[in-house]
């Protein structure tokens, strides 16, 4: 089941506040910028950069994600690794709430999320 209103509207708000900490200064946004996604039951963050070939080509290159598991009442916590596939993130691969999967991506203690 996907989010509610309310929920995304919290949901929302919380990621905003941790991605605008996060983002590069104006003036570079061009050549990098950081973004999220609320889609279902996830919430992907990912970087925003052109390609190496054409500058006029935006791709994305995701991050972190969570999948809110409804049943259970934990969130999921996956990274992308370099086979360009979502991965559970080990050591701690469920957290009980968005703010700890923010503050986890934060820590980033492995370099798996920011490199």
């Amino acid at each position: 089941m996907a989010f509610t209103e309310f929920e995304i509207a919290e949901y929302d708000k919380l990621v905003a506040t941790f991605i605008s900490k996060r983002r590069p200064p104006e003036n570079i946004r061009d050549e990098v910028d950081l973004a999220y996604r609320i889609t279902d039951q996830s919430i992907v963050i990912f970087e925003i950069r052109p390609t190496w070939s054409d500058k006029s080509v935006k791709i994305e290159e995701n991050i972190a994600k969570t999948t809110y598991v409804r049943k259970h009442n934990y969130w999921k916590v996956f990274w992308m690794r370099a086979d360009l596939k979502w991965h559970v993130y080990q050591p701690e691969s469920k957290v009980s709430s968005l703010e700890e999967f923010l503050k986890l991506v934060t820590k980033d203690e492995f370099c798996c999320f920011w490199g």
